[in-house]
């Protein structure tokens, strides 16, 4: 059996929409006035250099410096193709669970006749409350109230469904075939919530900020040779640095952003319209 009640972080909608776009937003922003600061400091440091030493700039430096640019493209490929296969991942287990949901009610076929309305009907308030708790969540009471009622309609889905399968005038396979169609129905909400609890250490977002402000400021300090600042090369490097940094940050958290599954959703309205009224 699943977890039953437990807080889907994935289902925040609405004012908590506004707050987590503007804290990534501010990151990202944050990340891009580092770079150009350090861009800065950086040339500063070498035209202090060049001063000093007419001769030139530190010699023997260029492989430390390929090494840092490098583990800065590595940290980023990696952090960026982990965080699409989440999203991807996140995206199909809401296709998984209308999966779940549609098997198990076509099963309910097996049970008596006169057993499947009210277990057919706990079925559609159960899909009700699974769509509300993915959209409505104006204030934490009120998801908490939608997930306490998801779990008190799988109990009672499970008791009603393995009475009727006891049943003489139940089909034979139905103690075979409709109990493990409910508990997949009820296991897909725990994977669920491991899904959207799964993300990288914070320190691998410090470590990307870190590492783009360190580019930065080699790239200024090797820049400083110039006489006329390379402003282009610097903002557009600050600028897709600061980007990419927010898409990956967007990606791991698809309730909350700009880039979203919402429409996922689809398959599951989808099925509850089949089930009727």
């Amino acid at each position: 059996m699943g977890m039953r009640g437990v807080p889907d972080r994935d289902t925040v909608t609405g004012g908590h929409l506004e707050s987590f776009t503007s804290w990534a937003l501010l990151a990202a922003a944050a990340l891009f006035v580092g770079i150009l600061g350090f861009a800065e400091i950086g040339r500063r440091i070498g035209r202090a250099r060049l001063a000093k030493d007419p001769d030139g700039l530190s010699k023997g430096t260029g492989a430390a410096e390929a090494a840092v640019f490098a583990l800065l493209g590595l940290v980023l490929a990696f952090s960026f193709s982990g965080a699409a296969s989440r999203f991807e991942a996140r995206r199909l287990l809401v296709g998984e669970e209308a999966n779940h949901i549609g098997t198990a009610w076509l099963r309910l076929d097996m049970l008596p006749v006169d057993a499947q309305p009210p277990i057919r009907k706990l079925f559609r308030d159960y899909l009700d409350v699974r769509l509300a708790t993915y959209r409505d969540v104006r204030s934490s009471d009120i998801r908490a109230a939608h997930l306490q009622a998801g779990a008190a309609l799988q109990a009672r889905i499970w008791a009603s469904t393995v009475a009727a399968c006891k049943r003489p005038d139940a089909m034979a396979q139905a103690a075979i075939l409709v109990p493990p169609a409910l508990n997949n129905m009820i296991d897909i909400t725990t994977t669920r919530m491991v899904a959207t609890e799964n993300h990288p250490p914070m320190v691998v977002f410090l470590l990307m900020a870190m590492l783009g402000v360190v580019t930065g400021l080699l790239m200024g300090y090797d820049t400083s040779t110039n006489r006329d600042r390379s402003a282009l090369h610097t903002w557009v490097f600050a600028t897709i640095l600061a980007l990419t940094f927010y898409v990956i940050i967007d990606l791991e958290f698809p309730r909350l952003g700009l880039i979203r599954i919402d429409s996922a959703d689809r398959v599951l309205v989808d099925l509850r319209a089949s089930m009727g009224d």
